[in-house]
């Protein structure tokens, strides 16, 4: 039996439902193996904890430290898990008796004029009591109640870790984001100056009357195209430092210093760790909160079905009273009382029914609720894993497709300079040396998105 099979049989066990209906939540093994069957992925545990440190970068490890400090969706989480400790101890406090204490002074005067032929009389007291009341939990109500509050909580703390391993995701996929347009400007830059110095030839070879003014415009063209780039580039440069400032819960000019100088992308192309499909249900923080919630509802359903059952409480009092304040802690002034009762609705205009329909209905939507994200827990694995090989496979081409583009744009720069091949081609192969040297830096990029995807997914530590 897989764990998700045992997981929901040992939530629906309490409840009494039988076979068909157990059956009936129950979704089909989950597979062996992973869809991308590639050496690039390791059936092995994949990292724990702190994944980001594979790429070896500083300052992504700073980044991501800080956004755990202080992020305000993490801290909002952290309240979360708060209010639901708070909610915990609310639910066992039924558990306990209450106990309040009474006191005062009373006076009062009766009338002589009511035609019974009491005189008229005065009476005054002082009175102190301590009262208790306790609810017996014979047939576990509280207890269920209390169960229900304890996954709640395991649930949120749960919430919270899937809330860092997305916060930690978001930052490495912003801050390599943020490298990839920073490279991806280097290469217009650097671009543009080469095309600078060929428009200077054309135009030394329009002066000694070799070339028409043609070639010149060309050349221009090509090069004030590459200088329109820049600014949508450094806008997007800007957008993404001030997404890495949301994230670690800071201004954007507060972070424009440490990141505003280029850096290269981590060179990482290494095997991963992936494990088996089966593993998620223990790693995911999503998955295990999924669980606790359906084990959360089982114990409301539980007790639900207790309210068809009496209610015994014990009630007490212990006191004093006594006319004379003298008087008051003497043995003759106590009193005391001790009342058990029992409560039993035995009609409530369907309350009772319907309210365990609803509690069923809410148990089949949290099983629901979790067979689907386990479901997608698997498809954003194996999405993660066919993205990121295809990825791989688009770098290697890519170096291999710009090495060819630097030796065809410097063959057709040698040939035009000895007048032997027309513009066209110097033209042609300075533009697919920029498309190139571009595609390799998105390349790149994608592919650690695409790696930082697949640990997110994997429920990889923070």
């Amino acid at each position: 039996m897989t764990r998700m099979r045992f997981v929901l049989y040992m939530c629906l066990l309490p409840l009494t439902l039988n076979a068909q209906q157990t059956e009936k939540h129950l979704t089909h093994p989950l597979p062996e193996k992973w869809q991308q069957n590639d050496a690039l992925f390791q059936q092995v545990l994949p990292i724990d904890d702190r994944w980001w440190t594979v790429f070896e970068d500083a300052t992504l490890d700073s980044l991501i430290h800080l956004a755990i400090d202080q992020n305000p969706s993490a801290l909002m989480a952290l309240n979360r898990i708060d209010m639901a400790k708070a909610n915990l101890g609310i639910a066992r406090s039924d558990y306990f008796p209450t106990f309040d204490i009474n006191g005062g002074w009373t006076r009062q005067q009766t009338s002589g004029n009511t035609g019974t032929g009491t005189p008229q009389t005065w009476n005054g007291y002082y009175n102190a009591t301590l009262n208790m009341s306790w609810q017996v939990d014979v047939f576990g109500a509280i207890r269920m109640k209390v169960k229900a509050q304890k996954e709640n909580y395991a649930a949120t703390r749960e919430e919270y870790n899937a809330t860092m391993v997305s916060l930690c995701a978001e930052v490495a996929s912003a801050y390599f984001n943020l490298r990839e347009m920073q490279q991806e400007l280097d290469v217009l830059q650097r671009n543009a100056q080469s095309q600078e110095a060929v428009v200077k030839i054309t135009e030394v070879r329009y002066n000694t009357g070799l070339v028409s003014k043609l070639d010149v415009a060309q050349a221009k063209s090509v090069y004030y195209s590459t200088l329109a780039s820049i600014p949508t580039t450094e806008s997007s440069i800007i957008q993404y430092m001030n997404t890495l400032a949301v994230l670690l819960g800071l201004y954007p000019h507060e972070v424009e210093e440490a990141l505003s100088t280029s850096r290269p992308l981590p060179d990482y192309i290494e095997p991963v760790g992936v494990g088996i499909p089966g593993q998620l249900l223990l790693r995911r923080p999503d998955v295990r909160a999924a669980e606790r919630q359906v084990n959360a509802q089982a114990a409301l359903l539980g007790a639900a079905k207790s309210d068809w059952f009496p209610t015994f409480f014990v009630n007490g009092t212990l006191g004093y009273t006594s006319h004379d304040l003298r008087d008051f802690t003497r043995k003759n002034s106590l009193t005391w009382s001790i009342a058990p009762t029992i409560s039993w609705t035995l009609f409530s205009g369907g309350e009772r029914t319907n309210n365990i329909r609803l509690q069923r209905a809410q148990l089949d939507e949290s099983i629901n609720q979790f067979n689907n994200t386990v479901l997608t827990a698997v498809q954003e694995v194996n999405n993660a894993m066919s993205a990121y090989k295809n990825s791989i496979k688009q770098i290697v081409a890519c170096r291999e497709m710009l090495n060819q583009g630097k030796e065809a744009f410097n063959l057709s720069l040698d040939l035009y300079k000895q007048g032997l091949t027309p513009f066209q081609n110097v033209l042609d192969s300075q533009r697919s040396l920029l498309t190139y040297e571009n595609s390799l830096v998105k390349a790149k990029g994608y592919s650690l998105v695409c790696l930082v995807q697949m640990y997110q997914a994997l429920g990889g530590g923070w």
